[in-house]
C-alpha cells in the first residue's frame, strides 16, 4: 500500500483512511497492492488496486444434477450440496421468474417451461463478489465532492481517476503510470511528488495547501 501526496500530513491521513476501510470491508487479505495519488491543488484523486485471483465460478453441475422432461415441459434439479441452494433460487427467479420455480423438497427444484439453457449456469462467482467489495471500498475512499470518475479495469487491476469537474489528460497519464508500476511490482514514488501538470509553487504556499487538503478530503 502506498499513498503519494506532496503534503506529508495528508499522506498519513489517507494511509490511515485506506487501511481502516479495507479492514472494514474485509478485503485486506485479498488485496495485493493499492496505490493512491492525491493532489487537492488540481484537484485530482487516483486510486489503483491489484487484487488476488479468486476461485473459479461455481456452475450448476458442480452441486446439482439437471434433467429436462419434454413431455411435461419441466426442468428438474436435484441438489447435492444445499450450500448453494439460496443463490440458485435467486438466480432462477431472476432468469425464469419466481412463479415458475417450485421446490417440492430441500433437494428438489422444478422449473415450469424453462426458457434458458441451464447447463453451465453460473450460480456463484467469487471474483465478482470480491470486485463488488473492492468497488464499495473505493467509493468510500474517494474524497467528498469528487463526482467525476474515469474507470479502468484490466485483469485483476481496478483504477479510478477522480476530480470535481472534469478529467484532464494529465490525470489519465498519471493513472497509466501508476498502473504500469503495479504491473511491474515497482515500489512507488518520491514523497516530494509534483502534480500531473508539474506546477511549481513556492514553499510559502505549503501551509495553505495543508489546510486545503484538510478541507478537500473529509472522512
Amino acid at each position: 500500500m502506498y499513498v503519494e501526496c506532496y503534503d506529508e500530513n495528508g499522506r498519513e491521513v489517507y494511509d490511515m483512511i485506506l487501511r481502516h476501510i479495507l479492514q472494514e470491508v474485509q478485503i485486506g487479505r485479498a488485496v495485493n497492492d493499492v496505490r493512491i495519488y492525491v493532489d487537492p491543488r488540481e484537484p485530482v484523486f487516483i486510486i489503483a488496486v491489484k487484487y488476488e485471483k479468486a476461485a473459479p465460478p461455481v456452475v450448476l453441475e458442480d452441486f446439482a444434477e439437471y434433467e429436462y422432461d419434454p413431455e411435461a415441459n419441466e426442468g428438474f434439479i436435484r441438489i447435492k450440496d444445499e450450500n448453494y441452494l439460496p443463490e440458485l433460487l435467486k438466480k432462477l427467479w431472476e432468469v425464469e421468474g419466481r412463479n415458475k420455480i417450485h421446490q417440492p423438497s430441500r433437494f428438489e427444484v422444478v422449473i415450469d417451461d424453462p426458457q434458458i439453457k441451464l447447463e453451465g449456469l453460473v450460480v456463484h462467482d467469487p471474483e465478482e463478489d470480491l470486485k463488488k467489495k473492492i468497488y464499495d471500498a473505493l467509493f468510500r475512499i474517494i474524497p467528498e465532492g469528487f463526482r467525476v470518475v474515469e474507470h479502468y479495469s484490466e485483469g485483476n487491476i481496478i483504477a479510478l481517476t477522480c476530480s470535481d469537474e472534469y478529467i484532464k489528460e494529465e490525470y489519465l497519464e498519471k493513472t497509466r503510470e501508476i498502473i504500469q508500476k503495479i504491473k511491474e511490482n515497482k515500489k512507488s514514488y518520491d514523497l516530494d511528488a509534483e502534480s500531473p501538470q508539474k506546477k511549481k509553487k513556492s514553499n510559502n504556499s505549503e501551509s495553505k495547501t495543508s489546510k486545503k487538503l484538510g478541507n478537500k478530503f473529509k472522512e
